[in-house]
Formats: structure tokens, sequence, C-alpha cells
């Protein structure tokens, strides 16, 4: 079959999609490259980027991951049990326990150094972990997501 005929057409024989608009899709494209590439070029500062609000509150933790997925969250000052990526809705936990691996293991650094779970003057939950520079706002994640990570910025050694 020739290329011609494989063309997708309506049944009164117009093509689907107009030949301005591909045009167009393409313009805009190139128009976008263009802008993006004169704005790194011209070191024009970022704008629209989002401001961190200061940190209210922090514990620093160490998450231990088993290979059944089960991570254990573990307050960094006293080695109390905090959490379980096992308790109700706190999934999430081995979700970014094996997050912050996977980045550690990338970057070869070695040893399980604490990471630190803030709460932001906003409300917004984050993981921060000061040896990959990497930071992660889990507001965005949801609320039971959210959530599971204010109770272990709350917790309370004393009950």
């Amino acid at each position: 079959m020739a290329i011609e005929q494989i063309r997708m057409r309506h049944p009164d024989n117009k093509e689907l999609v107009p030949r301005f608009l591909v045009q167009a899709m393409f313009a805009l494209m190139i128009g976008t490259i263009a802008l993006a590439a004169f704005a790194r070029l011209t070191n024009r500062p970022m704008e629209g980027v989002l401001e961190r609000a200061p940190i209210a509150a922090e514990r620093q933790v160490i998450l231990t991951g088993e290979r059944s997925g089960l991570y254990v969250v573990t307050d960094a000052a006293t080695g109390a049990q905090i959490a379980l990526s096992s308790d109700d809705k706190a999934g999430f936990i081995g979700v970014m326990g094996r997050m912050i691996d996977r980045a550690r293991q990338l970057g070869d650094i070695k040893g399980n150094d604490p990471v630190r779970v803030v709460r932001r003057e906003d409300g917004h939950i984050a993981i921060i972990d000061d040896k990959t520079g990497m930071a992660v706002e889990v507001t965005g994640y949801g609320a039971d997501n959210a959530a599971a990570f204010a109770r272990i910025v709350d917790w309370n050694p004393a009950g």
C-alpha cells in the first residue's frame, strides 16, 4: 500500500487535522524552544519560582528499609521507632524511603544518615536530605501521604 493511500481521511475524503493546525503546532513548539534558549543564553533570572516558607518544626529521622519493602522510621536523637510503612495510610513512607535510598546510591553516598522531616510555616510538609540536596514537598502527593509525614514531625516520645 502506498503512503498516500494510508493517510487518515474522514469518510467524506477530508483530512482529519487541517494542515494549518499542524503547522501552528510546530510553530508553537519551535517558538517555545527559541524562547527558552534565549532566556538560558542571556542568563535571565528564574521567574515564577516558588519561594519556600521558613521551617516551623523539624524532626531528624532515619529511614531504614528491609528487603520486603518495609521501612522503619526512627528518631535520630533517641533511636525510638516513630512509624512503619506498613502502618495504616503510611505506605508512602516506603516510597519516599526507596526514593532517598536510590538518590544516595546514584550519588555514591554511603551510610544511612538522617533526613529532616519539616513542617513549614505555611503548613506544608517536606522531606529534606542534606546529603543529596534533595527536598521533596510531600503536600503535593495527597492528604493521606502528607498526614503520614506530619505525624512524624508531631511525634511525641512521651505518648
